[in-house]
């Protein structure tokens, strides 16, 4: 049997597909998770359990294991961002990173890397500027929870341990992410865009995300934060005619005032209004190849029935 990685979040979109993905590669896979899944039928998967809360963990679960791969966090798109739900998403990121700081400073381990998932929310709304990977963080909310889910990488990279902070784009799967909403009203006729300048989206295919962190498993090369996006970010307007053209031909492509969605979700817009511009050169000149490097081949895959 191949490597064992330990993944937490292993339940989200990314966590389910990455599984699958490493193991028909020949790893094997630990999850690391609040309750243990007793119907996991594949012997190549064990689950343990942790409570970030009162700072409590399964240490059988670190067993054999090279490389962490970090997802676990408070979905920011849940529910509404009350202060109290502010605070657990960024405590379910920091506490959880500091619990897995903890054991491995122990040094009974033999992790030899760390893979964080962060977003590119990172860097709050630039508009048309162009993103890499040393652009100033913002000062919005979503910032100020890549910055703090980013640190907690960092402190584990001070322990000699390589460590990559995946700054993820906009998710394009058949299971989740962001289609289900941009697509909504597809049925009905017509899809929307937000009447914003300058409002870039830098998407990704699932599979690309799984496959950046599968390549940074091995390739020592890669290190620190990697904008984890497609080739070429592109305007919601143009990303919704492309969604159209792959999925429902002929429907209207309507404008819709950004203003009005501020006043329906308040600060949670800034999810949807921020742009960011990425460049993924970065990734590019380490040597990874996209699968779905340009948009029509990505959509063409998450849209096949």
């Amino acid at each position: 049997m191949g490597q064992k990685v330990l993944i937490t979040g292993a339940t989200g979109l990314i966590g389910q597909r990455l599984t699958s993905l490493l193991l028909d590669k020949g790893f094997s896979c630990n999850h690391l998770g609040r309750s243990v899944k007793n119907d996991i039928k594949d012997k190549r998967i064990n689950a343990f359990q942790w409570d970030v809360e009162n700072g409590l963990i399964d240490e059988r679960a670190f067993e054999g294991v090279s490389t962490i791969i970090h997802l676990a966090g408070a979905g920011v798109a849940e529910k509404r961002w009350t202060d109290s739900r502010k605070k657990e998403i960024i405590d379910s990121r920091v506490k959880s990173a500091a619990l897995l700081h903890r054991f491995l400073k122990k040094g009974n381990h033999d992790v030899k890397t760390f893979i964080s998932a962060s977003a590119v929310g990172y860097y709050g709304d630039c508009g048309a500027e162009t993103i890499s990977e040393d652009h100033r963080p913002g000062k919005d909310f979503l910032a100020e929870v890549c910055k703090k889910w980013e640190q907690g990488a960092v402190k584990i990279g001070a322990m000699g341990v390589r460590e990559v902070q995946c700054r993820i784009g906009i998710v394009l799967a058949p299971n989740g992410g962001a289609l289900p909403e941009l697509t909504r009203t597809l049925p009905l006729g017509f899809a929307n865009y937000f009447t914003k300048n300058d409002l870039y989206y830098p998407w990704i295919h699932v599979d690309d995300v799984c496959g950046i962190m599968r390549y940074a498993i091995d390739n020592e090369t890669v290190s620190g934060p990697f904008n984890t996006t497609a080739p070429n970010p592109l305007l919601m307007k143009e990303l919704m005619l492309h969604i159209i053209s792959a999925k429902k031909p002929g429907a209207a492509l309507l404008p819709a005032p950004a203003f009005a969605l501020k006043l329906a979700m308040g600060e949670m817009s800034s999810m949807l209004l921020g742009s960011q511009r990425c460049s993924n050169e970065k990734i590019l000149n380490a040597g990874y190849k996209f699968r779905f490097g340009d948009i029509d081949s990505a959509l063409k895959d998450v849209f096949r029935d």
